[in-house]
């Protein structure tokens, strides 16, 4: 039986044989005030579709608890016998136009998937919104649910009075409680949208090339004091400006709202002119402007989509990957070089933080060419990875150095044009970049898009006693995939930068930059005979390739040195992100990472960069040092983040970020005495603001060193009765050190299944504590007789949550590695859970490489 999977060869065959024209559904939310846990609401759905047979049989897709009358061309067909299995068999179509109606009882969640339900406990009303991307509007209506099924769709909504309710067509005057929207234009069923609730909003729009595109931003009420709307409308108005100038092509829908929702699971999501947010981006504590800049990214990228994805949109989801990574290329490309941004060092950002989670991914077992072959919806429920988001993009950014940035958005432009509010596949994008830029890209598309694995480049450098250059290659490796991948290692064509740095008063400074096309095994570079061998070689400068990166030996040197030196971020960025490759591949000792970064960090001027690096350093020391030596290096850095901390300027966002750091490492009496005192108010370092979000920080530390019982948990959460205290209580009471708190944490997530799924993470994330490795070792055990029952029995979130991260990482031994291998022959588990459990594993064989390194260098 199919369940809840849908597979390509299925989809293929339905759209073949239907087309769809026009949808209306018509919701009853009239209760949803006071709809409890399994509350569900009326769904009425009429759709017109044409079938190129007579006589055919074909289906219609639904999720829901109750199905009571399914009507096919006048016709009053028995409820009992067409629906099951997610399914409603729709037997003896007309050829031509077929009409049909669905009345069902779809059910209210909590997961995140369909229309997601929360009440606010600050004002105890219920927000709605939905989230219907990969196959999840089939939870609110009977729909034909693939992204090639294009039709119209008209929302009919009632609601509680005095609420507001917002789609993708702008939002009418309701009568009696009643909202009746618009038609919509052709557009796939994922990115439909109803958000409901009493929401506060802020209206403004954007003006340009003599039209008016109204713009909306909404939140709870209990969020509003905390919403920096004309920072968001700036952004956003930035981004219209330079995608229609780019695209040029007018924004497709009419209107443009943003809101903020409770309990997203992911970061956004690119309804057609109704994008929702996680709503942890109304920022209620002072943040970094890294968050800002992250949050503008994310603005952007769903703004892109409006014309990649929702304007034209992917036939089936092996082309997931163009979707994200085109929407992930120019959000970042607009944040470079849009006029007045920000953010002018994006591309930064990007090295430092997007390519290192795709080298992670491209890396492990689950390794996949970018253009993945997805069968079935269980395929591409686990492929929102770093392969689809961040190597994809790397690959686009490629393809622009290779086609050049004009030609690409010429193509681009092109291809809008002629596939407005229809399905498209790669080689039609591709098709139209070939015409613009004149370049062959189907052999360029084989080899990035159609393999897996990752590249490696090596300066080979011969140089003369007087210091000259005499000869200079660039040596391409394809190490081989990591066990159990798909596909064979490869050379692939490289565009890329070689930098040539210099130290002058004790800065370096780029000296010379060659472009030039590296294909194969070893490509010479064009360096003029005689030349000095500059102090640092930097290939794959300006990050236009995707590839891991080394130094030669005395490039490595200087940069150990002097890595904070750099004038630029960008190349700072990509010297980090090598030694932290090197790191986790045991090239680099931990104990060496933690001396290179201890030297360099404070140079560092980009406070995006010093939280990556805060982060890995952490998970360095936790995961890839000796065990015999991990708690002197955690004393060493806890040591150096509080004097970072108290040397920082005052108010500044790199105290903030110290501030954090030291909160997430402390660990002897006075450092904890420190948090307390910070806590309480009876010590301070001039500056910090100690908030709502920083507390929370300091409480949740406390609790996972004893210090902090349920008691002062409690307290904190008086201060702050919002849904966030109540996720950060959570997280608190999970992280405590007692046998006790972990039994309760692990009944409340594996055992129930009524947490909502921001609970249920946060309860994961306290529960999961590094120096508890002794109180968790027994729980490796307890997962692995658990995880598939808990894989079989919830929806896709709530479960991929529970298997990725109550997974035994901390478990960093031989034993676990044969714990997995044991379960993994027996279980027969499915192959999206095989994925992510292998995945993990991974993880445990990569930090005992790490710490076979860090012990050597002992």
């Amino acid at each position: 039986m199919p369940g809840t999977n849908l597979t390509r060869d299925e989809a293929q065959q339905r759209a073949r044989l239907l087309s769809v024209d026009a949808y209306e559904i018509d919701l009853d939310l009239s209760g949803a005030q006071e709809a409890g846990e399994g509350g569900t609401y009326r769904s009425v759905t009429t759709v017109r579709f044409d079938s190129a047979e007579a006589g055919a049989e074909s289906f219609i897709d639904l999720v829901a608890p109750a199905v009571h009358e399914v009507v096919l061309n006048g016709e009053n067909l028995d409820p009992g016998t067409v629906f099951a299995d997610s399914r409603i068999a729709l037997p003896g179509l007309r050829e031509g136009r077929n009409e049909l109606k669905v009345v069902a009882d779809c059910a209210y969640t909590n997961t995140g998937e369909g229309l997601h339900r929360f009440v606010d406990p600050v004002d105890q009303q219920a927000y709605l919104y939905t989230q219907f991307e990969v196959p999840d509007a089939r939870r609110v209506f009977a729909s034909f649910e693939q992204p090639d099924l294009k039709a119209t769709f008209t929302f009919t909504v009632k609601a509680p009075e005095g609420w507001k309710v917002i789609s993708n067509s702008p939002a009418p005057e309701p009568v009696d409680n009643v909202w009746r929207f618009g038609t919509t234009p052709r557009i796939s069923t994922y990115i439909t949208a109803l958000i409901a609730g009493p929401y506060h909003s802020v209206h403004s729009t954007w003006e340009g090339d003599g039209r008016s595109v109204p713009l909306g931003i909404y939140c709870r009420p209990s969020l509003a004091e905390h919403l920096d709307a004309e920072a968001i409308f700036e952004v956003t108005r930035q981004g219209f400006d330079w995608f229609e100038e780019k695209f040029d092509y007018a924004y497709p829908f009419a209107k443009y709202d943003q809101l903020f929702v409770p309990e997203f699971n992911a970061g956004a999501m690119e309804n057609a002119g109704a994008v929702t947010i996680r709503d942890q981006y109304v920022f209620r504590s002072k943040v970094t402007d890294a968050a800002y800049e992250t949050r503008a990214e994310t603005i952007l990228h769903e703004l892109a989509h409006m014309w990649f994805g929702d304007l034209v949109t992917m036939e089936w989801w092996n082309d997931l990957w163009l979707n994200e990574s085109f929407a992930t290329y120019t959000s970042i490309a607009c944040q470079a070089h849009a006029p007045g941004s920000r953010w002018p060092h994006a591309w930064t950002t990007f090295a430092n933080s997007m390519k290192t989670w795709a080298y992670r991914q491209d890396q492990l077992p689950s390794t996949h060419p970018i253009m993945a072959e997805i069968r079935d919806l269980d395929d591409v429920l686990v492929n929102f990875d770093g392969i689809t988001y961040a190597k994809g993009a790397s690959v686009l950014k490629q393809l622009v150095a290779y086609v050049g940035m004009d030609e690409f958005f010429q193509g681009v432009q092109a291809y809008f044009k002629a596939h407005a509010f229809k399905n498209t596949r790669l080689s039609d994008l591709l098709g139209a970049l070939e015409e613009t830029s004149g370049r062959d890209l189907k052999t360029w598309s084989k080899a990035w898009l159609e393999t897996a694995g990752i590249n490696v480049l090596r300066p080979e450098l011969e140089v003369a006693e007087d210091g000259t250059l005499t000869s200079f290659a660039v040596r391409q490796e394809a190490p081989a995939l990591p066990a159990g991948a798909k596909g064979e290692p490869v050379l692939r064509p490289h565009r890329i930068a070689i930098g040539c740095y210099d130290l002058k008063d004790g800065k370096l400074v780029r000296t010379d930059r060659i472009e030039l096309d590296v294909d194969g095994e070893r490509t010479e570079v064009p360096f003029p005979a005689g030349t000095r061998r500059p102090d640092v070689i930097l290939l794959n400068d300006d990050d236009l390739s995707y590839a891991k990166v080394r130094l030669d030996e005395d490039s490595l040197r200087v940069v150990t040195e002097h890595l904070g030196d750099f004038t630029e971020s960008l190349p700072r960025a990509l010297c980090w992100a090598s030694a932290w490759d090197m790191t986790r591949d045991g090239e680099l000792p931990t104990r060496a990472y933690l001396d290179l970064v201890l030297s360099g960090i404070t140079k560092e001027s980009d406070i995006g960069v010093v939280q990556s690096l805060h982060r890995q350093v952490k998970l360095a020391l936790d995961l890839y040092a000796a065990p015999a030596w991990r708690e002197t290096g955690l004393a060493k850095w806890t040591e150096a983040t509080l004097e970072q901390l108290r040397a920082a300027a005052p108010g500044s966002d790199h105290q903030l970020a110290w501030a954090r750091a030291f909160a997430a490492a402390a660990r002897t009496d006075a450092q904890l005495d420190l948090l307390q005192g910070l806590l309480d108010g009876t010590q301070e370092i001039p500056g910090l603001a100690v908030d709502t979000e920083l507390r929370w920080a300091l409480v949740e530390r406390l609790a996972a060193t004893g210090r902090a019982d349920e008691k002062a948990i409690e307290a904190e959460l008086q201060r702050d009765r919002t849904s966030a205290g109540e996720r950060h209580a959570a997280a608190a009471r999970a992280s405590r050190p007692t046998a006790e708190a972990k039994a309760e944490a692990w009944a409340s997530v594996v055992e129930s299944d009524k947490l909502p799924n921001a609970v249920q993470e946060a309860v994961i994330n306290g529960f999961v504590q590094t120096d508890q490795r002794e109180l968790l070792a027994p729980y490796t055990e307890k997962y692995f007789a658990a995880v598939k029952r808990v894989w079989d029995s919830r929806s896709h979130e709530m479960a991929q949550q529970i298997a990725v991260g109550l997974y035994p990482a901390l478990q960093v031994s031989q034993e676990t590695l044969d714990a997995t291998d044991t379960w993994l022959a027996a279980a027969e588990p499915s192959a999206a859970l095989r994925r992510l459990v292998s995945e993990s594993r991974s993880g445990i064989e990569r930090a005992l490489k790490a710490r076979r390194a860090d012990e050597a260098a002992a």
